[in-house]
């Protein structure tokens, strides 16, 4: 199979930062699907993957951890899927990634797409929105479709029109009867956010407690931040509720402050969307059943693809760019490339 990998650690700039490898097919395991992927969705994860990468290493690396495709072969023990099935999934960060014509996926972590969607704007969903549905639903303890839950109260989503954000943003709108804030700096990702389905958007780029006071809220009962943990860690101390609580997606430069949640007894818990996979849990299956309501909902018109780039045709220089823009920290929604070989 053709791959895009890294092959050793050199900058966005250097021609040789990705090439194009030719690999071995990967046979599936027992509960493998073997797709043959046809577009993949962009992350901050794969240039933070790309950075990471140990000077010495010379082996492959195949990045890239959303996808969609066709399922070629399935292992012994797959029942949830057969040959021919259009599927979408977020992958494992432990295993070879989606930046190929071939990829291994567990089938406890992957659904069939959405009929409504083609393979690029499905290929922008799975790990935003396994991610969004973690941090709302299993780390706030919010309760789908629960309307009344959520009455006479808020939730705070940092940096709205990011990835995950633009999907959290109409999964709480959908799902749940709380009020929705959302947090954009400029008047493009203000608009966005508003179509996504928040109910207000406030700048989180100065003091943003104070623009939450402006608009009614001194408080909000939850906060999930897909922004700087530790560049927001103060003000969401002080914006949360007593009792109240905060999950957070970005890893902190530095240890943040638990002791100023202590006087409010505030919960905060991290959210990484690849334990399940990483550490094989009972729950596993969980991110397959996510997938499948993300699907449901998509096709019954309640939710819509976050796709707002599609770069073309994957490429070592298709995929510079869209790493390139991903460290620049603007990216409205989700980019996708499409996968032809």
């Amino acid at each position: 199979m053709k791959a895009v990998a890294i092959t050793q650690k050199l900058p966005l700039e250097d021609p040789s930062c990705f090439v194009t490898v030719d690999l071995p097919d990967p046979e599936p395991g027992p509960r493998d699907l073997l797709v043959r992927v046809k577009a993949i969705g962009i992350n901050p994860v794969d240039y933070k993957q790309r950075k990471a990468r140990g000077e010495s290493d010379t082996a492959p690396r195949i990045l890239g951890w959303d996808g969609s495709g066709i399922v070629e072969a399935v292992g012994s023990d797959v029942r949830m899927f057969r040959r021919g099935d259009e599927v979408y999934y977020s992958g494992d960060v432990t295993r070879p990634g989606s930046n190929a014509e071939l990829q291994l996926v567990d089938e406890r972590i992957a659904a069939k797409k959405p009929e409504s969607l083609d393979f690029a704007a499905a290929a922008a969903l799975p790990l935003t929105a396994v991610t969004a549905w973690e941090c709302l639903f299993d780390r706030l303890g919010l309760i789908p479709g629960d309307l009344a839950q959520g009455k006479d109260k808020t939730l705070l989503i940092l940096s709205g029109a990011g990835g995950v954000g633009s999907i959290g943003i109409q999964l709480a709108a959908v799902l749940t009867g709380f009020t929705v804030i959302a947090t954009a700096s400029r008047p493009e990702t203000v608009e966005w956010c508003y179509k996504m389905g928040a109910h207000h958007v406030i700048d989180h780029s100065g003091d943003w407690p104070a623009e939450l006071a402006k608009i009614g809220y001194p408080t909000v009962d939850y906060i999930a931040c897909f922004a700087d943990t530790t560049a927001h860690w103060k003000s969401m101390a002080q914006a949360i509720v007593p009792q109240g609580k905060i999950t957070a997606i970005v890893e902190s430069a530095e240890i943040p402050d638990i002791g100023l949640l202590k006087s409010k007894s505030v919960a905060f818990i991290w959210e990484f969307m690849f334990t399940r996979s990483m550490f094989q849990t009972p729950d596993i299956v969980a991110q397959h059943d996510i997938l499948k309501e993300v699907a449901m909902l998509v096709d019954a018109g309640r939710i819509r693809s976050t796709m707002k780039v599609n770069g073309g045709v994957l490429s070592p220089e298709t995929l510079a760019t869209a790493h390139r823009e991903q460290e620049g920290g603007k990216v409205i929604g989700k980019q996708v490339l499409e996968v032809a070989w």
